[in-house]
């Protein structure tokens, strides 16, 4: 059975219709699942062994559906619903299925913060698309897999930073989602441990300013007693000075998931890097501004904590995010009390 999964963006989402895309080349007899998507997310793609083959929206709509037409799909799971996948879906006249968006809930609780969201994550709601081909949840959570040659060796890092790190996952696409700078500081000075930073090229500057923030320290192999063997361990009154590694800009997509995958916990607004952490199982403090995990996209099957201003009443004021506060205060970041003391850990440590 050859079946098309269709997801355009962004890396979070496409990362987060991973459990779909197992399941259905592990449960449905002879399955051979094709994925169409943006250029830009083939090479989150590609190394998935579940896929057999990437089909990018390159150039018009009308050539991605020409390309597609010519394989003959038996089966269609729509995990975008959007215009542009209705269209494909139409021109290929093909047996479908769409997960559903929540719009009108999302749009009551933004608008008159009232909410009707069921709790339900949304890769429950994006495998519920394809339960119709008898796909069923394995509960093995979300995949990201890494080219080999992607890999990042620790001993490339500085010294201090080889005996364990800290990843802060500083970006998101929207001001709206991010601390602001100040509160990243504030933020990193309250892990007491040598913190690599991750984000994108636009991240870089941002990076560079919490670097100077911790300078004095930076280029010095912290001391024994900075990096306690317990990684969930704070101490009462952390040291004023940190190891910051900027990585901001300088590792790929692939680079960064590794740095991630070998960090021993993960601070990380609501982007991204967040859903690839919890790929990995990490544990996450999860940074919540304008959005809200009850929109159910909070990290999915790992441990996490959300860092959230409880009980504003402009929040949340948009489903995705904006370039500026729309109030002008910025209180759900400028607010935050960053609480950073973790519950104990599996080992009971």
């Amino acid at each position: 059975m050859k079946i098309l999964v269709l997801r355009f963006s962004s890396i979070g989402d496409i990362v987060l219709t991973t459990p779909v895309v197992r399941a259905l080349a592990q449960q449905v007899p002879g399955a051979e699942v094709h994925y169409a998507t943006k250029p830009g997310y083939r090479g989150l793609l590609e190394a998935n062994p579940y896929i057999t083959k990437v089909h990018c929206l390159a150039g018009s709509l009308g050539e991605l559906v020409k390309e597609l037409k010519a394989e003959r799909f038996d089966y269609i799971i729509d995990l975008h619903n959007n215009l542009r996948t209705r269209l494909i879906k139409l021109q290929l006249g093909v047996t479908s299925n769409s997960f559903d968006k929540l719009n009108w809930q999302k749009w009551l609780l933004v608008n008159f913060k009232v909410d009707k969201l069921p709790r339900v994550h949304i890769v429950q709601r994006y495998l519920e698309a394809a339960a119709p081909l008898g796909v069923k949840d394995d509960k093995r959570g979300l995949d990201y897999f890494i080219p080999e040659n992607q890999e990042v060796d620790l001993a490339t890092l500085p010294p201090a930073f080889q005996r364990g790190y800290v990843a802060v996952a500083i970006g998101a696409q929207h001001a709206t989602k991010r601390l602001p700078v100040e509160k990243l500081i504030e933020l990193c000075g309250k892990l007491s441990r040598p913190i690599v930073l991750l984000g994108g090229p636009e991240d870089e500057s941002i990076g560079h300013v919490i670097q100077q923030a911790f300078e004095t320290q930076a280029a010095v192999q912290a001391p024994a007693n900075v990096v306690p063997s317990n990684p969930y361990y704070f101490p009462t009154n952390p040291p004023n000075t940190l190891l910051i590694h900027n990585g901001c800009g300088r590792y790929s997509l692939h680079q960064s998931a590794s740095l991630l995958r070998q960090a021993q916990f993960v601070v990380s607004h609501d982007t991204g890097l967040m859903h690839i952490a919890a790929a990995f199982g990490k544990e996450i403090f999860s940074v919540w501004g304008n959005t809200v995990p009850a929109f159910g996209m909070y990290p999915y099957r790992t441990e996490f904590k959300v860092l959230e201003v409880p009980g504003l009443s402009c929040r949340p004021c948009s489903k995705i995010g904006f370039a500026k506060c729309p109030q002008g205060h910025f209180k759900c970041m400028r607010d935050q009390a960053l609480d950073l003391e973790l519950p104990p850990s599996r080992d009971g440590r």
